[in-house]
C-alpha cells in the first residue's frame, strides 16, 4: 500500500492591501512541483484552529499547502485588530493565491482552494471569480446571512445593535472599535450563541494561540447581507460541498439548496455539529472524503509504495 509523503512546515508572509498575511507552506518532500492547496479559516479564527491539521494531512497525500491567518487576526498584520471585514478578507484570497504564483517549489497551473465555515463562503465566492483554479473545497460553509441571522434570533440580533451603534460612531471619530464577542452561550449577545459554538471554538484553540473572542460590531449589517451561496451557480471548476445535517451555525437546507446549483458540484453530507468537523472521527472522514476529492482533480504524484 501506498505510504503518506514526509512533510515540511514553513513559516512563511505575504502582502496583501496595506498590510501582510502570516502563514504556513506545507511541503510534501521530495516531491518536484506539487499541487497546491490554499486553506482559511473561519468567524475569526486563526490558521492554529486546526487548519494545521487539514494542510498537513493534504500534504502527506502529495498536495502542497498554504494556510494563512486574515489580516487584522492573530500574528497577520493590519490595524484596527479584530477588524472582519469581508472585502478585505476576500483581498486577502487573491493575495494568497498571487503569493502561490510567485512560488517556484509548487505547480502553479494545479491550484485549489479550501475553506471553513466563513472561509466556506468565501471559498464559494473565490471559485466563482477564478475559474483558472482546478478545484475547491467548501467545509460547513456559510452561505446565507439572512438565514444564520433567523437561526441567531431577532431578540439576540436585537440586543447586539447598541454596541453597533458605539462602534460605527467609533469608527466616525477614529476612535479603538467596540467589540461584540464571536461565540458565547445561548441567549447571549453574540455573532454565534447556539448551544456547541462557545464549547466549539475553545475546543480548536491550542496552547498559546492567537485567537481572541471579539470583533469590531460593525460588521454585523455586512454579515447579514453576505449571501456567498448565491456563486455557487457561477462556479465553473469541480468544488465538493461538505454539509453539517445538523449544523446550528449555517443551516444545511440553505446550504443544499446553493450547493445543487453548482455546476460541477459534489455534496458529502456528515451527521455531526458544525464545530465537530475539526475533530476526531468526523475529522478524520472528512479529511479522507477531501483528500480523495483533491486527489482526483489535482493528481498528485504517489508515494512510494510498502510490501
Amino acid at each position: 500500500m501506498a505510504t503518506p509523503h514526509s512533510v515540511t512546515r514553513h513559516d512563511t508572509t505575504f502582502p496583501s492591501g496595506d498590510s501582510t498575511c502570516a502563514g504556513w507552506l506545507y511541503l510534501p518532500t521530495g516531491v518536484t512541483s506539487p499541487p497546491v492547496v490554499v486553506l482559511g479559516h473561519g468567524l475569526g479564527a486563526t490558521r492554529e484552529m486546526r487548519l494545521d491539521a487539514f494542510a498537513e494531512r493534504f500534504a502527506q497525500a502529495g498536495i502542497a499547502a498554504v494556510a494563512f491567518t486574515y489580516r487584522h487576526f492573530g500574528d497577520s498584520g493590519g490595524h484596527p485588530r479584530q477588524l472582519l471585514s469581508i472585502k478585505r478578507q476576500l483581498a486577502d484570497w487573491d493575495a494568497a493565491l498571487a503569493y502561490v504564483h510567485t512560488r517556484r517549489d509548487v505547480d502553479r497551473a494545479r491550484i485549489a482552494i479550501w475553506g471553513s465555515s466563513f472561509g466556506g463562503g468565501h471559498a464559494i465566492t473565490v471559485a466563482s471569480r477564478h475559474p483558472e483554479l482546478r478545484a475547491a473545497v467548501a467545509q460547513c460553509p456559510f452561505t446565507d446571512g439572512l438565514a444564520s441571522a433567523l437561526a441567531l434570533g431577532p431578540v439576540t440580533s436585537l440586543r447586539m445593535t447598541p454596541v453597533l451603534a458605539r462602534d460605527l460612531a467609533s469608527r466616525i471619530r477614529g476612535k479603538a472599535p467596540a467589540m461584540v464577542p464571536i461565540a458565547s452561550s445561548p441567549g447571549s449577545p453574540a455573532l454565534m450563541n447556539a448551544p456547541d459554538a462557545l464549547p466549539g471554538y475553545q475546543a480548536l484553540q491550542p496552547p498559546g494561540a492567537t485567537f481572541r473572542n471579539e470583533v469590531a460590531a460593525r460588521v454585523i449589517p455586512t454579515i447579514a447581507a453576505y449571501r456567498p451561496g448565491r456563486a455557487a451557480k457561477r462556479v465553473t471548476i469541480p468544488i465538493l460541498f461538505c454539509v453539517s445535517d445538523t449544523d446550528s451555525v449555517t443551516p444545511p437546507a440553505q446550504t443544499l439548496r446553493y450547493a445543487r446549483t453548482a455546476p460541477r458540484g459534489e455534496i458529502k453530507r456528515y451527521d455531526a455539529g458544525h464545530f465537530d468537523f475539526y475533530t476526531g472521527e468526523t475529522f478524520e472522514a472528512l479529511v479522507r472524503d477531501q483528500v480523495e476529492f483533491l486527489t482526483r482533480r489535482l493528481r498528485p504524484a504517489p508515494a512510494a509504495s510498502t510490501p
